[in-house]
């Protein structure tokens, strides 16, 4: 309210409180402003009292609630190192060959694989049994439905070696991530998949060059018939799709679907965890996270075939369309 009393207002505030024409209008301007603040004091009140009763509200929710939830985080497994924690041998040579928890599960499925191919054609049998016939299936599996398929039975059996180690690599890679103690794949960090675009890539460009020299890289780009002026369009389209657009999308593909993969499942064990040790009502929903992550489990397993088997396939194609390059 404003206060007429001091200062410069004072010889008007008396004026107003001995003229009879305006002494009741006085009365009356304060009477409303009584009545403005009035209201003004219970509107705020009401507020008041709905902002306290929502607080109790959310402090019941919060207190039923044991705990918290750690959502799952990228830089302890992702970026490891001084600020996430000690790595493996990192006081060892300076820390050139210090080895993270994605590295020792890269060297430990390698070794695994290896391994296993190893024992089962170290002595090879007429009629194979046992691990030599499980390993035999898987190469034949590639030889025939990728190798062949894409390449014909010459080529195909030339870059077997290539594109077979390229399947089973991904595919045992991709099995740790729902392995328990492993519950991650290597693939799922961009390292591993740029090495095995790398090898894509190189196998790609060997088959080009193998057969057509230098002349490989302008049968790739130049497509013969085209106007003079369409060139200058097309030429740089194609030498982003075929040399740099290739060995990218093979390499984020396969990142990506595990790096998605890791995280959804850890959330859902984890929630499932959070919520099952609640021991109130909030336990029910338990159930449900682990039902889901069951399930995605289950769909994992499909991801896990289908990935090494489209990565191992392109490849095929990749090599193809080299030794074809002029085929416009």
């Amino acid at each position: 309210m404003l206060e007429v009393g001091d200062g410069p207002h004072a010889g008007l505030r008396h004026a107003f409180e001995v003229h009879p024409l305006f002494r009741g209008s006085r009365c009356a301007t304060e009477s409303a402003a009584e009545s403005v603040v009035f209201q003004d004091v219970h509107r705020t009140a009401f507020f008041l009292d709905a902002a306290r009763e929502r607080e109790r509200t959310l402090s019941v929710t919060t207190l039923a609630m044991k705990g918290s939830f750690h959502a799952p985080e990228l830089g302890p497994e992702f970026f490891p190192g001084h600020e996430f924690g000690h790595m493996v041998g990192e006081d060892f040579a300076g820390g050139w060959f210090a080895l993270d928890r994605i590295m020792v599960v890269r060297l430990l499925v390698a070794a695994i694989l290896v391994l296993l191919f190893v024992i089962a054609f170290r002595k090879p049998q007429l009629v194979p049994k046992g691990l030599q016939n499980l390993a035999e299936l898987g190469v034949d599996f590639v030889r025939v439905n990728i190798a062949e398929d894409t390449l014909g039975k010459k080529d195909g059996k030339r870059f077997l070696p290539v594109i077979a180690s390229i399947f089973f690599t991904i595919l045992f890679m991709n099995a740790a991530t729902i392995i328990p103690g492993l519950n991650i794949s290597p693939n799922s960090r961009i390292g591993m998949p740029i090495v095995l675009a790398l090898v894509a890539y190189v196998a790609m460009i060997y088959a080009g060059v193998q057969r057509y020299g230098a002349a490989y890289f302008k049968h790739s780009v130049v497509i013969p018939g085209l106007p003079p002026a369409l060139h200058l369009l097309v030429v740089p389209i194609e030498i982003f799709s075929t040399f740099i657009l290739r060995p990218v999308t093979l390499a984020l593909r396969l990142m990506a679907n595990f790096l998605a993969g890791h995280i959804i499942l850890v959330l859902l064990y984890s929630a499932t965890n959070f919520f099952f040790w609640q021991l109130n009502a909030w336990t029910a929903v338990s159930g449900l996270t682990i039902v889901a992550a069951i399930l995605f489990t289950l769909y994992e397993l499909i991801i896990i075939f289908l990935q090494a088997y489209i990565f191992a396939l392109l490849t095929a194609v990749y090599i193809e369309l080299s030794l074809h390059a002029d085929a416009h």
